[in-house]
């Protein structure tokens, strides 16, 4: 019997958690074109990317 959709939901949520709170991390510390890798790298990661790219000051213009 395979889990149900609720727990699926709740753990692609707790991962996706960790690796947003990873690669903020490693952000803080890049250089400008890690940081549009790790802005790529979140767009494709979550649904809220553009938020969470803006909030890290990822992509400044």
């Amino acid at each position: 019997m395979g889990a149900s959709e609720r727990r699926k939901e709740i753990k692609r949520r707790r991962h996706r958690k960790v690796k947003v709170s990873k690669l903020s991390q490693r952000a803080e510390k890049a250089t400008v074109s890690e940081k549009s890798h790790i802005a790529e790298k979140i767009r494709r990661l979550t649904p809220g990317a553009q938020v969470l790219v803006e909030k890290l000051g990822l992509e400044k213009r």
